[in-house]
């Protein structure tokens, strides 16, 4: 691991603080918990919005945002945003069961 300090403002101090109390967790061990779930959250978000703007296939933006091709599919069935299966796709899908 590598230790990295950050400033953050009193009340998020005092939420963190407060949470971890409530978790029954160490304030460093709910830093790390909330700093891998943003980070999913984001790649995920970041990957998706390059796949609804046409400038990567599904099976990209699944692999853009460390999730399988069905936790992709489920992920925009959550966020409303259409499904879109192209030739791309079609290359994709039978290349992997030629396998």
């Amino acid at each position: 691991m590598v230790t990295t300090s950050v400033r953050l403002p009193k009340e998020v101090v005092e939420e963190i603080e407060k949470l971890s109390k409530e978790e029954g967790i160490d304030k460093g061990t709910l830093i790390r918990k909330l700093i891998e779930e943003s980070l999913r959250e984001y790649k995920i978000k970041k990957a998706l919005e390059l796949y609804r703007e046409g400038r990567v296939s599904l099976w990209k933006a699944a692999e853009i945002a460390g999730i399988t091709y069905r936790e992709a599919l489920e992920e925009l069935r959550k966020r409303n945003i259409p499904f879109r299966y192209g030739l791309e796709d079609l290359e994709i899908d039978i290349g992997r069961a030629m396998k």
